[in-house]
């Protein structure tokens, strides 16, 4: 680890916008911070892949972020937490934070007794976040569910279409009969449909796990000693594929820099 250091970049890798939501609330809290983003749009949704071609695809962005030297890996994507941190997890130099192990802990000490989570199919099957819940209290009872569309959705600016409407309310009802007392929003993806959700229960049901995610973060760099010592920070922002699609897609939630940062990158 003493390799690693202070002004080194903080990288954050997703299957497209998504990842974008965790990166906004980093970017608050540590504005001094160099960071890089990645979004592998040639594969997304990461939702409904296989563990071997999450792997796949996740080795060669983790080997470009080793190449530039980054202090740090945000796995800003519930489903490659889920399913390959655990195997990947010793492989790397730099720290790696996975959003789902990150969050657990906080998410169990909420005082509920009923919680739904919004997810990928990826991250429903593997279970990860009841397991990783029970890892700090047994008796919260989470309600997985599968949202097979959400991600389509955001990727394809289809928000504020009546199809996409119609498909979360159903959605949303489904999850409902469980009685939950709050939801978790378990893919980075689902904070930009809030407006559209918010229509269907009340807003303060949903938990967006990106802002403790990112006091996580920070509160780890810090005890580290790897926060950054400069004035100002800047990003890049890279896509395997359609970057014009990702800008207007990220727009509806991030504010891109004018400066020319989006940059496609095959890896």
């Amino acid at each position: 680890m003493s390799t690693l250091k202070n002004n080194s970049p903080i990288a954050f890798f997703d299957s497209g916008v998504g990842g974008l939501t965790v990166l906004d609330k980093v970017k608050k809290i540590l504005p001094n911070e160099n960071f890089i983003f990645y979004g592998d749009t040639a594969h997304v949704p990461y939702g409904d892949k296989s563990k071997e071609q999450l792997i796949e695809y996740a080795r060669p962005i983790l080997k470009f972020f080793e190449q530039k030297g980054c202090k740090a890996v945000v796995m800003a994507c519930n489903t490659t937490s889920s399913v390959i941190y655990d195997t990947i997890k010793n492989d790397y130099d730099f720290r790696l934070y996975p959003i789902v192990q990150s969050v657990a802990k906080i998410l169990s000490s909420l005082k509920v007794d009923k919680l739904g989570v919004f997810a990928t199919k990826a991250t429903i099957e593997s279970g990860a976040y009841q397991k990783e819940i029970s890892k700090y209290n047994k008796s919260i009872k989470v309600y997985g569910q599968y949202c097979p569309h959400w991600v389509n959705i955001v990727e394809n600016n289809k928000i504020s279409t009546k199809e996409a409407e119609d498909i979360i309310k159903n959605d949303v009802d489904k999850m409902l009969k469980n009685s939950p007392e709050k939801i978790v929003l378990g893919c980075t993806h689902y904070p930009y449909l809030t407006k559209v959700l918010s229509k269907f229960a009340p807003e303060d049901l949903f938990i967006d796990p990106a802002a403790d995610f990112a006091k996580f973060i920070k509160e780890d760099l810090e005890k580290n000693n790897l926060l950054s010592v400069r004035n100002a920070g800047k990003e890049e922002i890279f896509v395997s594929s359609e970057p014009v699609k990702f800008k207007k897609a990220a727009g509806i939630f991030y504010k891109l820099s004018s400066q020319p940062i989006l940059k496609e990158l095959q890896i």
